[in-house]
């Protein structure tokens, strides 16, 4: 850490020293073992964005307890579920007092849930959710400690270096604005989630503590940049979460001048896994995810498992440093982790992503495996679709979803925000689309509106929620 005078972090008008920082998660490791905390059985800690909700965690790895941090939305019944599943003893959160409160966590693990080694791990994401009830990611210490040696050198941070901590604490994103940054000494600036749709807000926080270090998902690239003249003396900017827009690029560019931009990609099970820096003035259409980052394998196998050798595309497998070994849920590995081709070293995991790889060895995203469906009997990539009404000049934000539809097999359906004091109407967006799109992948329907696309706690566009909408309507 930095000197104890030194700002460890920054929230809302509060800044809080490292000194002050170590003596908070002192007194809260004291009260945990008053409470019967013990590095035993892990704990569960809320994902609430706030400066106890860090001192908390760090208090926990003090006593050596592993600890769980699922979102701070998550329901009780899920919440509970997950809490069985990995053994938790307590749920705990920061009362209005400023001191630790828990909740006993009485029921039984379920059976085929492997238990966490507290010694090798501190602690566990969970995955979004989106198809059931969170799958949970134990991240080893010794992942952690190579991931943080390896970006500490590949953005060349120091103590002086100043985080904007955009993503939630249950984000993977977190171990590199977040910790990586309290390991070397840096501060961190927390967005407050009431401003996390607040581009005003969110651009003094950046301009008022000298960020140095910028990562998010595209919706704080949008954001932050919808005032033209606002720049930044920002050094580093990373896109990641999903792709950036080609729009968005030049105004990016415009308002980080002294930046370098860099798309890195990843999974929760696999933390950061390529890096491409990019290009404002050479960027295509598609910004490519780049090559494996320094200690990382990646392979490309076609629909029978087979290695694609050399350019070609297919469903993208990586191994990396910084891996989890594998979900709690045992029953699960089989089908999300393979051995590796060669039967040379750990395991590879199956992304769920189609990728293709070019002569150079740069990849470029094609989409998800889940994101291919059958519209009419022709298959067809509904990222695709999204991009093309996205690139759009009055669009803002696009998300396309896959209906189930008797007679298609599916229907596209697509929730589109325009730009303020648009006149876009469904009817321009189809034409738009036709023009690039064939007949059977432009949508059966187009809702235009100036309504923020409903968006996940991560800041991406929340297409589980707008699926089950347009089915409701529907029905």
């Amino acid at each position: 850490m930095n000197s104890s005078q030194s700002v460890a972090l920054v929230c809302g008008d509060r800044e809080l020293t490292y000194g002050g920082l170590s003596g908070l998660a002192e007194r809260y490791a004291a009260d945990l073992t008053a409470l019967g905390v013990t590095p035993e059985r892990p704990v569960c800690v809320p994902a609430h964005k706030s400066v106890e909700t860090i001192a908390l965690l760090i208090a926990c790895f003090t006593v050596g307890a592993s600890v769980l941090v699922p979102s701070s939305e998550l329901g009780p019944t899920a919440l509970r579920a997950i809490c069985e599943q990995a053994r938790c003893s307590h749920v705990l959160t920061v009362g209005a007092d400023g001191r630790p409160m828990s909740t006993v966590v009485d029921g039984a693990a379920p059976e085929g849930f492997d238990p966490v080694d507290p010694s090798r791990t501190r602690i566990m994401f969970t995955t979004s959710g989106s198809t059931g009830t969170p799958k949970i990611v134990p991240v080893p210490e010794s992942a952690f400690d190579d991931f943080a040696d390896w970006a500490t050198k590949q953005f060349a941070l120091t103590a002086g270096d100043v985080s904007l901590s955009y993503a939630p604490f249950n984000f993977d994103l977190s171990l590199l604005d977040v910790w990586v940054f309290l390991r070397l000494g840096g501060r961190v600036v927390l967005v407050d989630p009431a401003a996390g749709a607040d581009g005003k807000r969110l651009r003094r926080l950046v301009a008022d503590h000298g960020v140095t270090f910028v990562q998010g998902v595209p919706l704080l690239y949008q954001l932050l940049t919808e005032d033209d003249n606002a720049t930044f003396p920002t050094r580093t900017v990373v896109f990641t979460g999903e792709a950036l827009p080609q729009r968005l690029l030049p105004r990016v560019a415009r308002a980080f001048p002294e930046a370098r931009l860099y798309n890195v990609f990843g999974c929760t099970e696999t933390n950061d896994s390529f890096i491409h820096e990019v290009d404002p003035a050479t960027a295509g259409p598609r910004i490519p995810i780049g090559r494996p980052i320094d200690g990382v394998d990646a392979v490309l196998v076609d629909g029978d498992g087979a290695l694609v050798e050399g350019p070609g595309t297919g469903e993208l497998l990586v191994r990396t440093p910084f891996q989890t070994t594998g979900y709690l849920r045992s029953a699960l590995n089989d089908k999300a982790f393979r051995p590796a081709p060669n039967g040379v070293g750990g395991p590879f995991y199956r992304t769920g992503d189609l990728a293709t790889r070019d002569a150079d060895g740069v990849f470029v995203l094609e989409g998800r495996r889940d994101f291919q469906v059958k519209v009419r009997g022709i298959r067809t990539n509904v990222l695709e679709v999204e991009a093309v009404l996205a690139a759009h000049p009055e669009v803002e934000a696009a998300a396309v979803v896959a209906v189930p539809d008797d007679a298609a097999g599916h229907r596209l359906h697509a929730e589109v925000e325009r730009k303020p004091g648009s006149g876009l109407t469904s009817l321009k967006l189809r034409g738009h689309g036709a023009r690039t799109l064939p007949r059977h992948a432009i949508p059966s329907t187009i809702r235009v509106g100036d309504a923020r696309l409903p968006r996940t706690s991560t800041g991406k566009p929340d297409r589980k929620l707008i699926k089950e909408t347009v089915m409701k309507g529907a029905d």
